[in-house]
Parts: C-alpha cells; sequence; structure tokens
C-alpha cells in the first residue's frame, strides 16, 4: 500500500465515522498534519476520494464530504425496498429457528435502547445493522446480507443519516419494533408490510434532507424510482 493508498483509506474511515465534519470545509494541510504525511500523498488520496463522489473540492476554500442527493437516496432506497420486506417475510415463516432469531432481534433492540439513552451513536449504529443483517440472514443469501451492507455503508460514507437531524435514534428504535413484533408473531404480510413502511418513511426523511440541502430535484428522483403505493 503506498502512502496515497493509506491516506485515502484513513479518511475515508474519518468520513465514516464522522470524525471529518459534513458542515465544514477542511484542507490538505491540516489532513497533512493529521496523518503525520507530507501534503503530496494527502493530496493524491483526496483526489481519489473525490473521483469516487466522497469528497469535493471548492476553489479557495478547500475540500468538503459531499451532500448526499436525492438520487443517491432514491437508489439505495428502491433496492433495499425490493430486498428486505420480502426477507421479513421469510423471516416471519421460519419454524422452530424464528425462536432463535426472535430472541437474538430482541437483544438488538435492547442494545439500541441502551446506546440511544446514553448517546453511543456508533453503538446505536452498529446494533441496527446487526438487527436488519440477522432478518437477512434467514434468507439463506450470503449475497443478499453483503449487498445490503454495502448500501447501507455506502448511505452512511455519503452521511445519509436522520438520526439527530429529522428523528431521534429512539424514533428510529420504534420504527424497528412493529416488523421485530411481526416476526415474532410468525405473520409474514405484517411483518413485510412494516419493514416497507419503515424504509419508506426513511426514505423520505433522507430526501427531505436533501432537497433542504440545496437539491430541488430531489422529489422527482425518489417518485421516479419509488412507488410508495406498491
Amino acid at each position: 500500500m503506498t502512502m496515497a493508498d493509506d491516506a485515502a483509506v484513513r479518511i475515508r474511515g474519518w468520513l465514516y465515522d464522522g470524525t471529518i465534519r459534513r458542515d465544514a470545509f477542511h484542507s490538505v494541510p491540516e489532513m497533512a498534519e493529521r496523518l503525520g504525511m507530507s501534503r503530496s500523498p494527502v493530496r493524491e488520496g483526496l483526489l481519489r476520494l473525490a473521483e469516487a463522489g466522497l469528497i469535493e473540492f471548492v476553489p479557495q476554500r478547500g475540500f468538503r464530504p459531499v451532500r448526499p442527493s436525492g438520487q443517491d437516496i432514491a437508489e439505495i432506497f428502491a433496492l433495499r425496498l425490493a430486498l428486505e420486506p420480502p426477507a421479513a417475510a421469510h423471516a416471519a415463516r421460519e419454524g422452530a429457528e424464528r425462536t432463535r432469531v426472535v430472541r437474538e432481534l430482541r437483544a438488538q433492540l435492547a442494545r439500541m435502547r441502551t446506546a440511544a439513552t446514553a448517546g453511543r451513536e456508533a453503538d446505536f449504529g452498529a446494533a441496527d445493522e446487526r438487527l436488519h443483517a440477522l432478518i437477512l440472514e434467514c434468507s439463506g443469501s450470503r449475497r443478499l446480507v453483503s449487498l445490503v451492507a454495502e448500501l447501507r455503508d455506502t448511505a452512511r460514507l455519503i452521511g445519509a443519516n436522520t438520526a439527530g437531524r429529522s428523528r431521534s435514534h429512539l424514533d428510529v428504535l420504534e420504527e424497528h419494533e412493529p416488523f421485530v413484533d411481526a416476526i415474532a408473531d410468525g405473520d409474514p404480510a405484517r411483518a413485510a408490510m412494516s419493514m416497507r413502511r419503515h424504509l419508506i418513511d426513511t426514505g423520505r426523511l433522507l430526501v427531505a434532507q436533501a432537497h433542504d440541502d440545496g437539491d430541488t430535484h430531489a422529489w422527482h428522483a425518489w417518485s421516479s424510482l419509488v412507488d410508495e403505493d406498491e
């Protein structure tokens, strides 16, 4: 791995965990100091992140993380809506295995509540991600689990997050309880419907944020790709 590779990987991690603020501009010298590197490899690493669409350079001001567009959000949620409600229905059809799955899902809900109460955002996000992964794993498809994890990772990297802005962590937690309850009750239709409602509500909040941030085409992208009445 070259120094530029190392710089790109480490800065990407800071974008992911919020170390690099999304509401401010940053400079190559600032990143070089943080990384303990000279400016040239840091600049090269940043250019790679810009080419990947994760940051943008603004003349005389430096760089900043990109804001998620309505198109980004609509594409991600159109895919998640195609994949996760059927997975929730499948989880609700599990026989004896459902008891174990429900126990693990409720354990993740408890982790989310503890993290939300303590203000531990990273722990909350990890429990949320694990809860969704548990449901997807019931499908028996490792590719499905991997694909949704990649979609969530992309959303987080571009800063598409509602917790703390459009709704609280406890609000997010409460949206998960209906589909966990439906899975526990062995009700596939209600599990799929509740998951779909959760994803649509989340997507709409993110699109509203993108619109508020200046993306005038955000709602058009959403309505073009997502059929809420399906």
